[in-house]
Parts: structure tokens; sequence; C-alpha cells
């Protein structure tokens, strides 16, 4: 037994001896190592249903694939970039959509797979159509009643203690307390030219330090001196719904064509402290192109109504076209800024065949005349986004996927830290007054979906500072809320 013993332990040891030598030698001249880590992705691929499919309805099965060099440990589907139900472990990868809870129009359902190193595989999206029945997406709320009463308005504007005030067209600049209810004296009633066509009272800003100067900015056409669009600031009174009464005009714009359309509107203050101005083409699309004049603009301006030295054409242009910070624009009646960045969004009205989301910038062409919707043409920053006004062959095929309208009028960057899921924080809601949905625009991907669908023209959106989506239409506002938040 003690000699048999010797002899296993001899030849163990012997194995382990010659293991290491073809190895290259023992502990003590060769480090330590440890296995390689797993840093290839998996795959995953969307089989149903196919990009462009038109006309879903009833209850939609989504299905995929998905593998890994060592193991696909979840599988994951979204719809709109909202997770639809837990993340799959097993085959088979399946999630279903009941359409008729879904808003009728465009929207992007995705998968994708994961594996237990955390590595994720690509988005697999598919671009698709619902016939569905909801009046705004699953998880949020609508309430088209939230605020009535009101006339032909324009635009609004929110000041820092939650009201918001409201232009109507025919010069009353209405205040809504939080709760809704519009005050039946105006803040300020100015006067304007007769509300014909696209002009009167359209645009409405508060100075960034308004809690302490009471400054309100608005956009309006007058009569007086001859029919031309003009620039004001009016102080509200502390503690009041009321402006003190005194009016401060900044900015006089040139004298209107016989055309009463293409007038803009728009007025924020952006992220520099500086009043920018969206000014249309008044019916004369050459004017949008020339440098000298101020129609067809993005203009920018100090809050006193003096024109900054540091605007792009300020040393090459004379008088108000020193204020020109972008130009080739048909009708920017909205636009909205980013908290933050500051980055600059114009929605410009189309003509024959397409609406536009533009990033402005200084100097920027924009094209109009020369061309509108998705260009190449050489000197011409061509929209981020851009949908059509017909359906393209095969439907869902050409830019704006199924997203089709008439006229863009509204739009809203939501913020980073509001309350709707983070898919949608940071992303860019518009809309369009004719086909009366709202959309939201993904600034990175540059994918759109429908979000709502409303029983009126909306004008412009904005972005609450309770953290809900407020969408002004002629006579009212709508609120849109994340079911179950305030």
């Amino acid at each position: 037994m003690a000699l048999r013993s010797l002899v296993l332990t001899w030849t163990r040891t012997a194995c382990c001896v010659l293991w290491l030598a073809a190895c290259g030698g023992g502990d003590s001249d060769r480090p330590e190592t440890s296995p390689p880590s797993d840093t290839r992705a998996p795959t995953a691929s969307l089989t149903a249903p196919a990009n462009l499919a038109d006309g879903l309805t009833g209850t939609l099965l989504l299905t995929a694939t998905a593998a890994d060099d060592v193991a696909v440990t979840g599988v994951e589907f979204e719809v709109d970039g909202l997770s639809l139900g837990p993340v799959l472990t097993a085959p088979p990868y399946e999630a279903r959509i009941d359409a008729s809870q879904q808003v009728a129009g465009q929207h992007v359902v995705s998968v994708r797979s994961r594996d237990a190193a955390g590595n994720r595989s690509p988005w697999s999206s598919a671009l698709v159509r619902i016939a569905g029945s909801g009046v705004v997406n699953p998880g949020f709320t609508l309430d088209e009643g939230w605020a009535g009463g009101l006339a032909n308005a324009t635009a609004m504007a929110q000041a820092p203690d939650g009201r918001i005030f409201v232009a109507e067209q025919t010069g009353s600049l209405r205040v809504l307390r939080t709760d809704g209810t519009v005050l039946a004296v105006p803040f300020h009633q100015f006067d304007v030219d007769p509300a014909d066509g696209e002009r009167g009272l359209l645009g409405v800003a508060f100075h960034p330090d308004f809690v302490h100067n009471g400054y309100v900015y608005v956009y309006y056409t007058t009569a007086n001196g001859g029919s031309h669009n003009r620039i004001s600031r009016v102080v509200a009174v502390p503690g009041a719904d009321t402006s003190t009464g005194a009016e401060s005009v900044l900015v006089d714009l040139p004298a209107l064509s016989a055309a009463t359309k293409h007038n803009g509107g728009a007025i924020h203050f952006g992220a520099d402290g500086k009043l920018y101005v969206g000014v249309g083409d008044n019916g004369q699309p050459e004017k949008a192109a020339d440098l000298a004049d101020p129609f067809g603009k993005l203009l920018r301006f100090n809050d006193d109504g003096s024109i900054p030295s540091d605007n792009p054409h300020y040393t090459t242009q004379a008088g108000l076209a020193r204020a020109v910070w972008s130009h080739g624009l048909r009708n920017p009646f909205t636009f909205a800024v980013q908290p933050g960045t500051g980055q600059i969004y114009v929605n410009d009205v189309g003509e024959d065949s397409w609406e536009e989301i533009n990033v402005a910038q200084p100097g920027a062409d924009h094209g109009w005349p020369r061309t509108e919707g998705p260009t190449s043409l050489a000197g011409v920053t061509g929209p981020l986004f851009a949908y059509a006004h017909s359906e393209a062959s095969p439907p869902g095929s050409g830019r704006g996927g199924f997203i089709t309208g008439r006229c863009i009028a509204g739009g809203a960057f939501y913020p980073t830290d509001g309350p709707f899921p983070a898919p949608y924080q940071g992303q860019y809601f518009f809309a369009d007054f004719v086909k009366q949905f709202v959309a939201r625009l993904d600034p990175v991907g540059g994918q759109a979906s429908v979000f709502a669908q409303l029983s009126a023209p909306p004008v412009d959106v904005m972005a609450g500072l309770d953290g809900a989506l407020y969408v002004l239409t002629r006579g009212s506002v709508a609120r849109i809320a994340r079911t179950g938040s305030p």
C-alpha cells in the first residue's frame, strides 16, 4: 500500500511538472491571468411588424430574434421609446400592443437585446402607421377643456409664478390662473390693425428677470403710421393681473404690403438673454433671401430693442437688417428655445409641399424661396425635420414617414427634469394646425411619432412649469399630463 501511494503521488507530480513546462513555466515566471472579458454585443432583429406596415389594427404582435456569442439574457420591446412589458429572458421574444389605445398615425416600434456582461445590441426598429382611436398615447391624460372662453388665440407664455398669458388676435392679452380660470379683464389691450388675415396680436414673452422688472413683451400689427408689425413692452403691476398701462415701443418693422399673410409673430428670449423674433415674408418671397430686408428672417435684439453688435450681419448691413440672425424663412409663426443649450428650432410654414423644423444658427440660410423641404442646395442649411403635405409612394417611405400636414404651428422642448418618462425628456413637441395633431421629435435620432390628436386646430405648444404639456387652440388651452401626476 505504501509503494502504491508513492507511485500515485509521483505520477501526479510528474504530470503537473510536465504540464507546467509545456505551458512555459510555473507561477514563479508566469503572471497570473484572468479569463478574457465579454465585450461583443449581442444582436437583435425585429421580425414583425414589417417596416412601413400600414393600417395596423387590433392586437399587434411584435416578434424578434436575438443571438449572442455567449448567451442572450434579456430582450426588451418599445413603442415610441416607452417599454412594452417586462424584459424577456428566454424565447419566444414577443410583445403586444393594443392598437385601439394608440393615437392614429406614425409610431416607432423597436427591440434590442443584452447579455450577462451588460452589452446591448443596437435598436432594431420599424416605422409603422397604426389606425388607433386614442386621443393621447397610453400613460398620459388629455384635458382639452382645461381652459376655455378664448377668442382667436395666437400665442401663449408662462410667467414665473405659473400664470399663463394668452395673446388674442384682436389685441387682448389674457391671463389664465394656474387652475385654468381665464380672467375677464385683459392684462392689456393693444390697439391692433383690424384682425384681418394673419395680422393682430401674435406673440408674447417674459423678460428673464420678470420677477424684478415686470417686463412683458409683445409682437403685434398696428395701423398707427401705416400697417406694420411692432415689438413693444409693457410692465406688470406688482401683485396684480394688469399692466401699468404704459407701453414702450421698442421696434417698428417696415410697412406691410397689401398682403395680410405671413407676419410670423413668435418672440422668445434666448439663453443668451437676447430677444429673438420670427418675421414672415409678408407674401413677398424675394425678401426672405435679401439680407438688407428684415422680412422672412429670425431677428435678434437686446432687451431694450437695440441691436447686438455680435449679430452675424451687424457690420455689413444697416438699420434693422443688422438684427438678422438667420434668413430664408417663409412664415416662422412659432419657434422654441431649448433650455440649457439655447438651441433654437424654428417652425417654418410651407407653401406647396413641405413643413419644416429648422435649426437656427447665426448667418444660416434656410433656403426660402429657392427651395423648401429637404435639400442639398449649396449654401442652404436644410431642415432638421420636414414632413410633406401629401403621402409618399409607398406611404411612409418619404421624409417625415407617415406624418403629413399643412401648417406647422407650435413647438416646445420638454425639460430634462420633468415628470414625463425619460424617453420624452429633452424631446421636441410640435403641432399641425390643419391635421390637428401633436407629435414628438427625437432631435438625436431624427424620428418622429404622433403623441396626441385634438378636436380643434392648435396654434402654440408650451411645456409648463408643472411638467404638463399645454396646447393652445383658437378658443381654448388643452393640458396633457402624465397619468397619475397632478
